[in-house]
């Protein structure tokens, strides 16, 4: 199979939508299929290019065994809303014009974020007359209101509708989430349009390991009991009532919290903790994907945390799936949810309220006291690994792949 596919966010860019595409794309080559990805130059989230990068028309280069087209967009800061959307904006149009340039595939798939991907993608398909496989990873612009950046408005009006017409116009959809897939039916798309393939982990890549004494010496956390929250720190992941709850557990001297990221509230937090004169938090800058399972190895929980919007209780972090494969304990501070639901599952973790430092503290003292709990519930969380292993995500979308031409092949409408 000849896949073509758009995501502005690619390696060495380390966010969830550039892992997920490159390390299923991996599979999918040993699969023996052609991979084509069309991106940009890396500049994620800093707005600042990779090394070895520059920001051209057109430039190709081979990873892994995979086509990657690079294309020149606006470069902007993930901090703002006007000049992220020219940069959004931007990487459509580029994006458009590239993948009709590409030699004929056998179908298109985009995925978002960022919802301009999704538009080029559904465009060349439109002209190309070719299947258009939607991954969708974020209900954009729903989660653009959900952080308070854009405020409903008429434009996010038009924005939303022309979303449900992408939606309604894809020969598939791929959700990340079920929950997705039930906004998706409320809002009017076939329910057999849409397929659910669930975020993983590549097991190859993260597994339980002792951590790197000389990094623990240097960063102060020997012997420390350690919370890391290892992402983007941005509007969505409401952290400052991190700040909060470490600023409780400050008596605890056990206790050490550790932010490893990028993001556009990196520096309000960092001048929080110098304000407030926090002194169990230490941050670290964003890594190189090939050294995260070192930086995982230093926490013994993982936090994940989101704000306290209802659109949040349709997420499913990324980081839930790397912290089983690394064997943490995941303390999950988000709305009550899909993610919530992952974790009961395996009972590999602990669910609280998001935006709630009080009991936030209270959790995770308790799992720095109570042994035989921490244990458990860092061996559920490596077991429960394997059910979301990257190479089935692969094959699943593979298989939606395959449904998409079958439907083209056989002249069945997608559109409602």
């Amino acid at each position: 199979m000849k896949i073509l596919f758009l995501a502005e966010n690619f390696p060495p860019e380390t966010n969830a939508a550039a892992t997920r595409v490159f390390e299923r794309a991996v599979y999918w080559i040993k699969a023996g299929h052609q991979v084509t990805i069309i991106t940009s130059a890396p500049n994620f989230p800093l707005g600042v290019l990779f090394d070895g990068y520059q920001n051209r028309w057109y430039q190709i280069e081979n990873m892994s065994g995979i086509k990657v087209v690079r294309v020149k967009t606006f470069i902007s800061e993930n901090i703002g809303v006007f000049f992220r959307s020219l940069d959004f904006f931007s990487f459509g149009i580029m994006g458009f014009i590239a993948g009709c340039l590409q030699n004929k595939p056998d179908l298109i798939a985009a995925t978002s974020p960022q919802f301009f991907a999704a538009v080029a993608g559904w465009a060349i398909s439109t002209c190309r007359r070719l299947p258009f496989v939607f991954e969708l990873g974020d209900l954009w612009p729903t989660s653009v209101s959900a952080v308070g950046a854009v405020k409903k408005n008429f434009i996010l009006n038009l924005f939303e509708k022309f979303e449900l017409f992408l939606y309604r116009h894809s020969t598939r959809v791929a959700a990340l989430t079920y929950s997705y897939k039930t906004n998706l039916i409320r809002r009017g798309v076939r329910p057999d349009q849409i397929d659910v393939v669930l975020n993983g982990v590549d097991l190859p890549r993260y597994a339980p390991q002792t951590p790197n004494n000389k990094l623990l010496q240097e960063l102060g956390l020997k012997n420390k009991f350690v919370i890391g929250y290892v992402g983007t720190h941005g509007m969505a992941h409401g952290l400052g009532n991190v700040l909060t709850t470490a600023k409780i557990l400050e008596e605890e001297k056990n206790i050490q919290f550790l932010f490893v990221g990028a993001g556009a509230e990196r520096e309000w937090l960092i001048n929080t903790v110098k304000k407030n004169d926090i002194s169990n938090v230490i941050f670290l800058p964003m890594q190189p994907k090939e050294k995260m399972p070192a930086i995982w190895s230093l926490c013994n929980v993982a936090l994940v945390h989101l704000k306290n919007h209802p659109a949040f209780a349709d997420v499913i972090p990324s980081k839930i799936f790397e912290a089983m494969a690394m064997g943490l304990p995941i303390v999950l501070a988000a709305p009550d949810g899909e993610a919530n639901n992952i974790i009961s599952k395996h009972n590999a973790g602990i669910w609280v309220p998001p935006e709630n430092p009080n009991i936030l503290a209270k959790e995770v003292k308790k799992l720095a006291e109570d042994e035989p709990l921490y244990c458990q519930l860092a061996s559920n969380s490596f077991a429960a690994a394997a059910s979301h292993s990257r190479v089935v995500q692969a094959e699943e979308m593979i298989t939606v792949f395959k449904k998409a031409l079958y439907q083209t092949e056989a002249g069945i409408k997608s559109d409602a």
